[in-house]
């Protein structure tokens, strides 16, 4: 069973920068993919940024240009950096990975704990 540790949120002013980590405790290296969702109050969980094995990435076009998704297999751990926080990015942010369970044929989804990440205006 993978389990996944998120660490980094906090409270920051509109502007300021936060950096999240999601250590894993199997190698990162076989995930398909893995990445960053938030869920604000009253709201459905949305994809923040993605990173595929390949190392491709993609974002929400709301955190595009702020937001920036990477990973060090050699730590197991995946970050987001993110900057010019807004109050809008105030969620609790999850990180995930996906890993395709060849027996099932279907990709296996594992959470983190999440985060609260809270920028005050």
């Amino acid at each position: 069973q993978v389990q996944l540790v998120e660490s980094g949120g906090g409270l920051v002013q509109a502007g300021g920068s936060l950096t999240l980590s999601c250590a894993a405790s199997d190698s990162i290296f076989s995930f398909n993919a893995m990445g960053w969702y938030r869920q604000a109050p009253g709201k459905q969980r949305e994809l923040v940024a993605v990173i595929y094995s390949s190392g491709n990435t993609d974002y929400a076009d709301s955190v595009k240009g702020r937001f920036t998704i990477s990973r060090d297999n050699t730590k197991n751990t995946m970050y987001l950096q993110m900057n010019s926080l807004e109050p809008e990015d105030t969620a609790v942010y999850y990180c995930n990975a996906k890993l395709f369970n060849s027996g099932r044929k279907r990709f296996e989804n594992y959470w983190g704990q999440g985060s609260q990440v809270t920028v005050s205006s």
